[in-house]
């Protein structure tokens, strides 16, 4: 009996001291490298309000290292989270006029989920490593050399569809370092990742907010809540202004302790979401985050980025620091050039990046390091638009969510909806 015991003793501790086997979920291969998968990774125990991601079965390595096209090599790629139309486009659902005009318009839709997938591995992949400590160039180019590869650029038929944003605190958005920039993220600060990726000028932005401290967690929830209202609003036939008023009273809805003081928090009034066109990020149309905005119609078959920023500040924004976003105007006006160096920095701008966003990191890493001059003549004579950061007042912290939906014929699509938020 002695014996048996100790036999029995000894197996239980080899059993504990032996790493965990984990099983090959269905659909996923085996391979001599080890199991590939789209892993488990733990965000609720590092960032506040971005879940977790799951253990799915997806044949994909964890980190990413495969091109999304190369995963779906017949083509079609994850559909988003679908909502039925409700009232008076109730009929849309069963409607076979509107499934036969959803079949034609199919390529468009793929282009746009392939964008989508590559957004959710590779924000997936940034929240693996983003902490603070590290530097906000490194963040960004670790972002975007990821994004490429996932995209697997190709010129303008895929890529990067803008400059990671990355901006941190008081400022809202547009900011993204510049080569040399030195800023570290810390514990404290409150950081909006902002990024894109476009296949064949189909665009996906998509943005959430990284905070590490739970003081924030109500700021954060209230960007979050008013994002997800503006989707739930948002329709074929919902008029702008009033997706804007539900925005805004969601969001001002919340308030939020910071250091023994409470702050309400206040939809920033001057900053939108917006209607995506190919190549084109905001193409035309606003959709307010605040009461008040025009009567115009959500229409069929539209684009949208549906994005909130809620603010502790005044609750308005305006120009202030280095420039580090541009982007060529879309109707750019015929203006002779009188510099070579500003005829060659548009033919790269004009080859890399069309009327899509760019930054001046971009132009230092395809060697073109002395822009500066070239790029101020560029916007002198308005060809280039500057879109410098967007600043609420010091001290303040602004948080942001965004998605972008489309407004399918038979159905309302959060395309960049994923598991974290």
């Amino acid at each position: 009996k002695k014996k048996k015991k100790k036999k029995k003793k000894k197996k239980k501790k080899s059993a504990a001291g032996s790493a965990p086997t984990v099983p090959t979920p269905a659909g996923a291969t085996a391979s001599a490298s080890g199991t590939t998968y789209s892993g488990f990774q733990d965000n609720e125990s590092v960032f506040r309000l971005i879940k977790n991601w799951p253990d799915v079965p997806v044949n994909y390595t964890n980190p990413p290292t495969v091109p999304v096209h190369e995963l779906y090599p017949d083509g079609h790629y994850p559909v988003g989270d679908t909502c039925d139309y409700k009232d008076d486009n109730s009929w849309r659902t069963t409607s076979a006029e509107k499934r036969e005009l959803e079949r034609i318009e199919q390529y468009d839709y793929e282009n746009a989920r392939r964008a989508a997938e590559c957004h959710r591995q590779v924000r997936k992949f940034a929240q693996s490593y983003i902490r603070p400590g590290m530097s906000m160039v490194e963040i960004c180019e670790r972002l975007e050399d990821m994004n490429r590869k996932l995209v697997a650029e190709n010129g303008l038929q895929a890529g990067i569809a803008f400059p990671t944003g990355c901006s941190l605190n008081y400022v809202a958005a547009h900011y993204s370092p510049n080569t040399g920039d030195k800023t570290i993220l810390q514990k404290e600060d409150v950081c909006k990742i902002d990024f894109g990726t476009q296949v064949n000028g189909r665009i996906i932005d998509c943005a959430f907010t990284v905070a590490f401290d739970p003081k924030y967690d109500n700021l954060l929830r209230a960007a979050k809540e008013a994002t997800e209202t503006g989707i739930r609003e948002a329709g074929i036939d919902a008029r702008l202004g009033e997706i804007g008023a539900a925005i805004q009273e969601t969001m001002e809805s919340y308030e939020v302790e910071l250091d023994g003081k409470t702050y309400p928090v206040k939809s920033i009034r001057n900053l939108n979401g917006h209607s995506i066109a190919p190549y084109k990020i905001h193409a035309g149309k606003s959709v307010p985050i605040v009461r008040g905005g025009d009567q115009t119609k959500m229409e069929e078959g539209e684009f949208y980025a549906i994005e909130t920023f809620g603010s502790t500040g005044r609750g308005y924004v305006n120009e202030d620091l280095e420039c580090s976003h541009y982007m060529k105007n879309f109707d750019e006006p015929r203006v002779p050039l009188r510099t070579s160096a500003s005829k060659k920095l548009l033919a790269h701008i004009d080859r890399n990046f069309g009327t899509l966003a760019f930054c001046r990191r971009w132009l230092d890493r395809a060697g073109e390091t002395r822009h500066l001059l070239a790029l101020k003549n560029l916007c002198d004579v308005g060809i280039i638009v500057p879109y410098p950061p967007l600043c609420d007042i010091k001290n303040s912290y602004v948080a942001q969510f965004e998605h972008t939906i489309l407004l399918r014929p038979t159905c309302k699509e959060v395309i960049s909806r994923g598991p974290d938020f």
